[in-house]
């Protein structure tokens, strides 16, 4: 459907979930993919969840993919700098980076618990701590490290992964807060790039069928739910459109990608995309 042969891409946190997808999608379509996560083996991490880096290494393998990951705590710069450097030494560019990785839900046992909260004072502090450190600030930092390269190229495509929760107010505010300041981030890097020929943009994904989610299912309603990987279809379809600097700085929805570029989801659904008024 896309071809991403020779294209080298960086996703941060993918042992499962949504970054798991889009290594596996973009794997596919013949990139070179990179990927970082904290849990090496199964159920060895914070999070009791199936998923860990040789899961997803093993997963592209049989997909025919190429893909390493690579074990990383993007709290911590100096692990941030170490995976930017593999690459490089490596491959000696990165085409694509996808913002991915996240923080502050690693504690939760039940998919009802983040709404369930009696107000924002009854979280814990450490969650909005987790949100920005291991969300906003480590696609910062990830990013800060990547530009350099891109620069040297001419070219780039930086992906950062954000919700509606931006611009609601009935999601949790740190949650609200992280995501609204992805937004900008996205816009400003995108003004302070645009002469370098690297675009940056924001996609939001509807409800995916993560593992989370799934082990919740019975609180969802999953009648237009999208597949971990129907997001790295949306990063394909824009990696390998010439013209995807005219969409740096805004905010793409991952199911009108798919009605834009005109590809299904892999179960070949359509699905609709999501509004501010009806996103779960």
């Amino acid at each position: 459907m896309f071809d991403l042969s020779g294209k080298v891409v960086l996703i941060t946190g993918a042992t499962r979930g949504i970054g798991k997808g889009i290594a596996i999608s973009l794997a596919k379509a013949g990139a070179i993919v990179y990927f970082t996560g904290r849990t090496e083996k199964e159920f060895q991490g914070a999070v009791k969840l199936s998923g860990s880096i040789q899961a997803t290494e093993n997963e592209i393998k049989q997909v025919g993919g190429t893909g390493y990951g690579i074990k990383c705590d993007h709290e911590y710069d100096t692990q941030t700098k170490m995976v930017i450097d593999r690459i490089i030494s490596e491959q000696g560019k990165i085409d694509v980076l996808v913002n991915n990785v996240w923080g502050g839900y690693e504690y939760y046992n039940n998919g009802t618990e983040f709404w369930n909260e009696k107000g924002f004072w009854s979280a814990p502090l450490s969650r909005f701590d987790k949100m920005f450190k291991s969300g906003v600030r480590a696609h910062y930092v990830t990013t800060c490290y990547t530009i350099p390269e891109m620069i040297s190229q001419g070219s780039g495509l930086i992906i950062n992964l954000s919700y509606w929760s931006a611009e609601r107010n009935d999601m949790g505010v740190a949650y609200g807060m992280a995501k609204a300041a992805t937004n900008k981030m996205t816009e400003t890097m995108a003004h302070e790039l645009k002469e370098n020929g690297i675009s940056v943009i924001t996609i939001y994904p509807g409800l995916v069928r993560t593992e989370s989610v799934m082990k919740s299912a019975e609180f969802f309603d999953l009648s237009n739910s999208e597949s971990t990987e129907f997001i790295g279809l949306a990063v394909a379809a824009l990696a390998t459109d010439l013209n995807v600097m005219e969409k740096s700085g805004t905010k793409q929805i991952a199911a009108q990608i798919a009605l834009d570029y005109g590809y299904t989801d892999i179960d070949g659904k359509q699905p609709i995309p999501l509004n501010i008024s009806n996103c779960q």
